[in-house]
């Protein structure tokens, strides 16, 4: 089984505008309204490929229950624990050249015993063979080591985690004996942590170099996303390279999540290691043509698939 959980999901409400214009009028045009947050993001794309997990984390307010009303009618088996405080709504504005402008809200407030109800709920998820999606940002009330304190509650059962975070809470998870079994950085996230953020040409050797630093630290795979040059994964088997595929870009929105849920989509099938990197190049690459966060068809992805390349660098 596949748990998806977000901490602060979101309305994602998405439109496109020609050219956009700080300080001025900005017309919107094709505003189209999602169920969102990176794991909702993730339990989308499984659902897509024909897999099925279960989305959990804090919903509340008018904007949590139409968040999960979206989530039924798309088929996605939903837990989520109620909270006193509002979900999130937020804004991402696509113009003409591909350009995106998110302007996202800070999200709802969560209390201690809120956060206790959803450690009891994924506890009950928790055992070996069950895989966990631990992404996206923090809501108000929760600390930046929360990840690294679910990430050892999960792994002590026996259960797999996948970390898609960044900053503090990424530091933190990584900062412990029970690290998560996988993460997914991108570029930015990856020189930040090893605090390279502001330092000048940055090779790809650095980031390999990178990557297999932190599978020395007991990490099995570092998907590097670089987008539109690629990505790199550092796993067991040694480091692949894929570069991007040629898609005509209507949103970059979610293609980080497509990715993710992908892979954790081919771990679950028992895929090889190659195979899963492959479905979430197509995966990734095939997000980046719908609009707003919805995840591509299955029917694209597999024809995608035919068009990536993986390359072993070290």
């Amino acid at each position: 089984m596949i748990v998806t959980v977000t901490l602060n999901p979101a309305l994602d409400k998405t439109a496109g505008v020609d050219v956009m214009r700080p300080y001025a009028l900005n017309r919107l045009r094709g505003v189209q309204v999602d169920a969102g947050g990176k794991g909702v993001n993730v339990s989308a794309m499984i659902h897509a490929l024909g897999g099925e997990s279960v989305a959990t984390g804090f919903a509340g307010g008018g904007a949590g229950e139409e968040l999960l009303r979206r989530l039924t009618l798309k088929g996605i088996r939903h837990d989520f624990v109620r909270v006193s405080s509002v979900t999130r709504t937020n804004l991402k504005v696509v113009d003409d050249a591909g350009g995106l402008t998110e302007l996202n809200e800070p999200g709802p407030e969560i209390k201690t015993e809120e956060f206790a109800q959803l450690q009891e709920k994924l506890a009950g998820f928790a055992k070996p063979g069950n895989i966990f999606v631990l992404s996206g940002s923090l809501p108000r009330g929760l600390s930046s080591g929360v990840y690294r304190e679910l990430c050892a509650m999960l792994r002590q059962s026996g259960a797999g985690v996948f970390l898609d975070a960044d900053g503090d809470a990424l530091e933190a998870a990584l900062d412990t004996k029970l690290v998560p079994d996988y993460i997914k950085p991108n570029r930015y996230e990856l020189l930040n942590l090893f605090g390279m953020e502001a330092r000048g040409a940055v090779t790809e050797a650095d980031l390999t170099d990178l990557c297999l630093r932190l599978r020395g630290r007991g990490v099995k795979l570092v998907a590097l996303s670089l987008g539109s040059e690629g990505a790199l994964f550092a796993g067991r088997d040694g480091v692949l390279r894929s570069p991007a595929l040629p898609v005509k870009v209507g949103s970059t929105v979610g293609a980080g999540d497509s990715m993710v849920g992908a892979l954790v989509y081919g771990f679950e099938q028992g895929l090889s290691g190659e195979d899963c990197c492959v479905l979430a190049m197509a995966a990734s690459a095939g997000a980046c043509t719908t609009e707003g966060t919805n995840p591509p068809s299955r029917a694209l992805v597999d024809e995608l698939v035919k068009q990536v390349s993986l390359q072993k660098t070290s």
